[in-house]
């Protein structure tokens, strides 16, 4: 069972574990990693830990950091500077439709990274060459995307604040129109975009999965079905609370049988009009009874 710590290499990137190999670290501690881009420094940001069986094999801190490697990471970002203005001489010189993003170099300046971004793919391979000869170093050209460039470069969103994949969130969740709809959003993908130009990640924060159209219907089937329950018990006063748009048809012909069965016996004892169809019928049946006796 390793004892592992979690390092982080980047602001708001991800953990990655590595074994302690005997060295006495804790959280905030800088250490020297060789990672698959070389030897780099990162943070610890998990303190020490034992893992049952890992996924696969953990590779281990070198040594922690010194003064001479925090001196040599500060020489690195002014050659990085440099890389990146001569990377972007040969982009224009060559007429490449790319937008150079920055570059990232090794603690022993073995490999270099240029990121940038591209509508589609782009042959780099002169490119390559002429940074090549300049700095006799390996050269990695990485396509990233313009949620991964904002990451990169920062700044400041709608809201005032600076941007929140810059301050804390590690990995991008997929962000989708169905998110602003179930919040009540306007749909207007301006004002839903981030500077990145695309949705914004803050979307998500109060999108709740549970809360589909499906459970919607449901619940207004229940609804639908307590105000039938409490229209057939009471009709009179529910007609009265309930709105037409939950009754059904089947509660309304309820409601206008129980309101006709007492007006039919209200009215038993009053007398309809003379001109009447039931009144006629009346006198003609007795006048017709009576003729008879008249002959007698």
């Amino acid at each position: 069972m390793p004892n592992v710590v979690g390092v982080r290499f980047k602001n708001c990137g991800k953990i990655y574990d590595f074994e302690v190999n005997g060295f006495e670290v804790r959280k905030g501690d800088r250490v020297i990693i060789d990672s698959e881009f070389g030897l780099s420094i990162g943070n610890v940001a998990v303190d020490s830990h034992f893992v049952e069986n890992p996924a696969k094999e953990l590779k281990k801190i070198l040594r922690i950091a010194s003064e001479k490697d925090l001196h040599q990471k500060q020489e690195n970002e002014n050659f990085e500077k440099e890389a990146r203005s001569f990377c972007y001489e040969r982009i224009m010189a060559r007429g490449l439709p790319m937008k150079l993003v920055c570059s990232e170099v090794a603690l022993d300046r073995k490999r270099i990274v240029f990121y940038f971004t591209a509508d589609g793919r782009i042959d780099f391979r002169e490119l390559v060459k002429d940074l090549a000869a300049r700095f006799k170093t390996r050269i990695e050209m990485r396509q990233i995307g313009v949620r991964d460039k904002a990451k990169l470069v920062g700044g400041l969103g709608i809201c005032g604040k600076e941007l929140c994949c810059r301050l804390f969130l590690t990995s991008f969740e997929p962000i989708s129109i169905k998110m602003a709809k179930q919040q009540d959003l306007s749909l207007n993908t301006g004002k839903l975009s981030g500077t990145c130009g695309r949705l914004m990640c803050c979307l998500g924060y109060e999108y709740n999965e549970g809360d589909s159209n499906t459970g919607q219907r449901r619940a207004k089937e229940t609804v639908t079905e307590t105000a039938s329950s409490e229209v057939t018990e009471n009709p009179e006063e529910s007609l009265e609370v309930l709105s037409p748009e939950i009754l059904c048809c089947t509660t309304i012909q309820t409601v206008q049988k129980a309101e006709n069965i007492p007006a039919a016996s209200e009215n038993k004892g009053e007398q309809k009009p003379e001109g009447s169809g039931t009144h006629k019928r009346r006198r003609r049946r007795r006048h017709r009874r009576r003729g008879p006796k008249k002959d007698e």
